[in-house]
């Protein structure tokens, strides 16, 4: 064996472990910026270059976070459409973009009104696997990645995802400040976002629970209704479990709401469709709520045109 097989040999010895709390461990370097850091935007001092994004250092983040954050509505609009082609390109998630995301958080609260719910989003995505296509019951609600999926800097994407979530955990107070939100978008990005929190459970689900009562918008009331279930499938719920049945079955709940209670309750659950949930997904009528449906943030990566439809048969069929 020669000297750089050897010494190639060695570095993959003990992977991942080995590498946890190391310089490109995504996890432990978020973990250590101070919080005066993320509240004033110092981006000083922060490693991006040693995490790449898609076309290039991940040094040139912090000129994009920049300009999302204090230029003109479209200069900003350009920048954060250049953040998701380089941080989150093709549906993966990479170790940059969890480091922007207490920035990204920042943004969002502080920022241009009419790019809140698109940078909600990003920060959403940049903390769960993408399952673009990916309706099943198994699938739709997940967050963890494989763990032998491996980013640019040869760590498991799984654990950029899980500082992405730590991140979000950290800053709760941002994305359950936009709940009630006037722009409906911004509402359902926010409850996207606060599905992802790995601490606070109680009190984001009791928050979720709140805006429901008072929501009026439909599309936002799926929202609420998938980020409750998510977050019980994530933390073994039970009680979120029973709640969501019992919002399918009551027929004078909304359609929409008993829809998208229905999908959340077979991600919950292993046994197969009562007849009663078969029927109501499978009826007619239920088709009438596609467009509305591709306004939650949970369908819409689904399927591009039809989500709704997508996922109905993929948790229906065997």
């Amino acid at each position: 064996m020669s000297q750089g097989q050897a010494a190639d040999e060695d570095r993959w010895a003990n992977w991942p472990e080995a590498w946890a709390g190391a310089d490109c461990d995504v996890r432990a370097v978020l973990g250590a910026i101070p919080r005066e850091a993320k509240d004033g935007f110092r981006y000083d001092g922060i490693p991006w270059k040693r995490f790449p994004h898609f076309y290039g250092p991940g040094d040139e983040v912090p000129g994009l976070l920049r300009m999302l954050a204090h230029d003109d509505a479209e200069s900003a609009g350009r920048a954060l459409r250049r953040l998701w082609t380089t941080v989150h390109h093709q549906g993966s998630t990479i170790e940059v973009a969890a480091l922007a995301v207490p920035f990204l958080l920042r943004i969002a609260a502080t920022g241009h009104p009419g790019l809140r719910a698109e940078t909600l989003t990003l920060v959403a995505v940049s903390g769960r696997c993408q399952h673009l296509g990916d309706g099943t019951r198994e699938g739709l609600l997940r967050v963890a990645e494989d763990p032998l999926v491996i980013g640019p800097v040869d760590c498991p994407v799984d654990w950029t995802i899980q500082a992405a979530r730590d991140a979000i955990t950290s800053d709760l107070h941002l994305p359950l400040s936009l709940l009630p939100d006037p722009d409906p978008e911004v509402r359902s990005a926010a409850a996207f976002v606060l599905a992802l929190a790995t601490g606070g459970v109680p009190r984001i689900s009791s928050a979720l629970h709140d805006r429901l009562v008072v929501e009026d918008d439909p599309a936002v009331q799926v929202s609420l209704v998938l980020a409750i279930a998510q977050l019980a499938r994530e933390h073994q719920d039970g009680p979120a479990r029973d709640w969501v049945r019992d919002l399918w079955s009551d027929p004078g709940q909304p359609p929409h709401v008993r829809i998208g209670a229905g999908l959340a309750w077979l991600c919950l659950v292993d046994s197969p469709a009562p007849d009663e949930l078969h029927a109501l997904l499978t009826d007619p009528g239920t088709r009438r709520h596609r467009d509305l449906f591709q306004q939650v943030p949970w369908i819409a990566p689904v399927d591009r045109d039809d989500g709704l439809r997508r996922c109905i048969h993929d948790m229906l069929t065997p």
